[in-house]
């Protein structure tokens, strides 16, 4: 299972990376790997707000529906429009091309976030 440096990663297994107040959001391996093959992806359209904790969209499977919810508040910059035309690239590469959405913040909110080390602890906890 991979678990890059340089991430935060939340408990409903998405990570966030910052630039500055740019965040970028995305779902990491160990999701995509139980979720199974990943047919469909909703996401919200650039210049819509999300609010940290809240969901923002879905991920559907063969095996499963998903929400996806924000590690962080603000405004959508940006949407990976190649994810959405094609879903499977969050199998198959769900840190770089795999990468949701771009999020200006106001401010970086480092509350419930988890290190590397931490959330591979995590997914270690949850079996």
């Amino acid at each position: 299972m991979s678990v890059p440096e340089g991430l935060h990663y939340t408990k409903e297994h998405e990570w966030v990376s910052f630039d500055d107040n740019i965040a970028t959001v995305g779902i990491t391996d160990f999701a995509q790997s139980s979720l199974g093959d990943i047919t469909f992806v909703q996401l919200p359209k650039e210049g819509d707000q999300v609010k940290k904790d809240d969901p923002f969209g879905v991920v559907e499977s063969v095996k499963a529906v998903s929400d996806l919810y924000s590690p962080v508040t603000g405004r959508v910059m940006e949407v990976n429009e190649p994810v959405l035309k094609a879903p499977e690239l969050l199998n198959e590469d769900p840190y770089t091309d795999g990468w949701l959405l771009k999020v200006e913040t106001k401010e970086i909110d480092m509350e419930g976030l988890m290190s590397p080390d931490e959330y591979t602890d995590y997914i270690e906890e949850q079996g």
